[in-house]
């Protein structure tokens, strides 16, 4: 799944634009210029996401819009949304089993503060019974 979340750019005084996230409500940010405005996009969305994550609460997937504006969060919080969105239907203890580790390895892997290696992403994908495929963008 890509995490690619879409946004809007409007003007907002001379030199000032708003940026607000479509699926994400309380996402939204300022900047001065197009780039300044998808660098800021893309902390706030990481930003908005972790602490979505760390709470508990619930993330919506990316909708599917005509917007030319679209970022990703980082890496860190794609792998936990990954974990996360693979794992749905199991508990925590069921995954844990399913890795043959403990339950706060298995819960770390949902912790966007935590950067898994490779191996650790890839073994809980394949004990959710996926397959982890990596992509490069431009």
């Amino acid at each position: 799944m890509k995490f690619e979340y879409p946004f809007t750019i409007e003007p907002d005084g001379p030199n000032d634009h708003l940026v607000k996230f479509i699926d994400i409500e309380e996402a939204f940010t300022r900047g001065e210029t197009i780039e300044e405005c998808i660098f800021n996009a893309e902390e706030v969305l990481t930003a908005v996401l972790e602490c979505r994550l760390e709470d508990g609460k619930e993330i919506p997937e990316p909708s599917e819009s005509d917007s030319p504006y679209k970022v990703a969060p980082s890496v860190a919080v794609q792998s936990a949304l990954l974990i996360r969105q693979a794992r749905k239907g199991k508990t925590l203890a069921e995954f844990a089993r399913a890795m043959n580790t403990s339950w706060p390895v298995a819960q770390k892997l949902e912790n966007p503060k935590h950067y898994p290696t490779l191996r650790q992403l890839e073994k809980a994908i394949n004990a959710l019974g996926k397959r982890l495929v990596l992509t490069v963008v431009d």
